[in-house]
């Protein structure tokens, strides 16, 4: 699953007229799963392609990214992976901004 894919749906769903919603990391700040450049492509119904580095920090980019759905504006959401909120999910203890914006 890599850019190729996220750029191969863009290209899909503006070819079909529907819209689609690109998180990209802009900035990483100590340990992340992801470097800055990745991308993570959300469909209006919530189905999404890519990964910025899964856990939690990646739902709450899903949720910020159905919200550009709706408002059609572009955000930078600032992720915080240095508060673990279960034991198991594999916290990096960076912080990563992602800038959210609406396609097509």
């Amino acid at each position: 699953m890599g850019m190729d894919e996220v750029f191969r749906e863009i290209q899909r769903s503006l070819g079909a007229g529907e819209a689609v919603v690109v998180a990209t990391v802009a900035e990483t700040r100590g340990s992340t799963p992801r470097r800055p450049g990745a991308r993570l492509l959300v469909r209006a119904d919530g189905t999404f392609c890519g990964t910025i580095g899964g856990g939690c920090g990646e739902a709450e980019v899903i949720y910020e990214a159905m919200e550009t759905h709706k408002d059609g504006r572009p955000r930078l959401v600032d992720v915080d992976l240095t508060n673990p909120i279960d034991g198991e999910d594999k916290i990096c203890g960076g912080v990563m901004k992602v800038f959210v914006e609406r396609i097509g």
